[in-house]
């Protein structure tokens, strides 16, 4: 074993997949696993917690030791062990920081709290090295963000949701469409064979606002398809679609490039769950395309819930001398700005 190579064991159970992983030197990935429970809860449209948290009781054990085998490294091998703290649902994420905790105890290894949506950042660091100053554009099942990062750590949240996300109001229309959970992918598709005829609202809000609002477009879209059904119009799905994802891309693409532009950052980077939707891909590539600004997108592997995230965050993290106490705990609140003031005071607690 070289020793000058770091090995970062990470653990995510924050929500609907039980996963770990092992990444080298923070940007190489030696192995990712992911156990889904997608088929679990498709039946009942969402994640039922009380069923998740099963499911990772009885996956984590099995998902850990593939992940060491994988690899083919021992757990004497690996320099550290990251774990989600927060946020996610409360059952789901103790499993996996007991998992994390109960493995760092046994092996002596240091212990690494990780913020979820940092994970999600960081995912494009196992593609492409940072540069500071930059803007993430997250945007995933519960959070749509936008999140200036002056250094390694620092999270200043520019703009958020003031009610639904993106991913949110992705799923409810896809409920009202009759499609299978989760919607997201399944409306992209659509969209991509319909036209956007449909004018729906954009949310703006007020002047040099940053922040999100998909509350009314989900409502929008949900009462254009009820008032077609009760007059028996037919509306072409397709096309309802397409018309909903233009709404929701044009206030995502327009909002993210005015704040790049103001902030003069250097790199805009996509990260969450629905950085895999092909028409905010497209639209974000587009209007960055001429810019001096370099957009760096997930591939669609490491846009979805995964450990090598994780473990890419922690890596910086352990870099830093940040450790987490063994009094560690789930956090289903974390708020990524304080995660970020408290990693400063972290420093070499184990």
């Amino acid at each position: 074993m070289t020793k000058n190579n770091q090995y970062i064991l990470a653990v995510e159970t924050s929500c609907d997949e039980t996963a770990a992983a092992i990444v080298k030197n923070g940007r190489e990935i030696i192995s990712n696993v992911v156990a889904s429970q997608i088929e679990s809860h498709k039946r009942f449209g969402g994640v039922v917690p009380e069923i998740a948290s099963r499911h990772h009781v009885e996956q984590i054990t099995i998902v850990l030791e593939e992940t060491i085998n994988q690899a083919k490294l021992s757990f004497d091998d690996i320099d550290a062990i990251a774990v989600t703290e927060g946020p996610g649902l409360v059952g789901a994420l103790l499993i996996g920081v007991n998992a994390a905790k109960a493995l760092a105890y046994a092996k002596q290894k240091p212990l690494i709290g990780v913020h979820h949506i940092a994970g999600h950042i960081y995912a494009n660091q196992l593609e492409k090295e940072f540069i500071f100053p930059l803007l993430s554009l997250v945007v995933s099942g519960g959070h749509t963000e936008l999140i200036l990062m002056k250094e390694h750590g620092s999270f200043e949240v520019i703009g958020e949701t003031r009610d639904d996300a993106a991913g949110e109001a992705y799923d409810k229309v896809a409920r009202t469409l009759k499609l299978p959970y989760p919607g997201g992918p399944h409306i992209d598709r659509l969209a991509a064979d319909g036209e956007a005829l449909i004018d729906f609202p954009r949310a703006w809000l007020e002047d040099g606002s940053y922040d999100f609002s998909f509350s009314g477009l989900k409502s929008a879209v949900i009462n254009k398809l009820h008032n077609a059904e009760q007059r028996n119009q037919v509306l072409k799905r397709e096309d309802v679609a397409a018309s909903f994802q233009a709404s929701v891309v044009d206030v995502l693409t327009t909002k993210t490039y005015k704040a790049a532009r103001e902030f003069g950052v250097k790199q805009v980077i996509v990260a969450g769950g629905v950085a895999a939707n092909k028409g905010l891909r497209a639209a974000l590539s587009t209007k960055f395309m001429d810019e001096d600004t370099e957009l760096l997108i997930p591939p669609l592997s490491l846009c979805t819930d995964n450990a090598a995230m994780i473990a890419a965050a922690g890596s910086v993290a352990f870099e830093q001398g940040h450790r987490a106490g063994w009094n560690l705990n789930a956090n289903p609140g974390l708020d990524i700005e304080e995660y970020g003031r408290r990693r400063k005071l972290s420093k070499g607690k184990i």
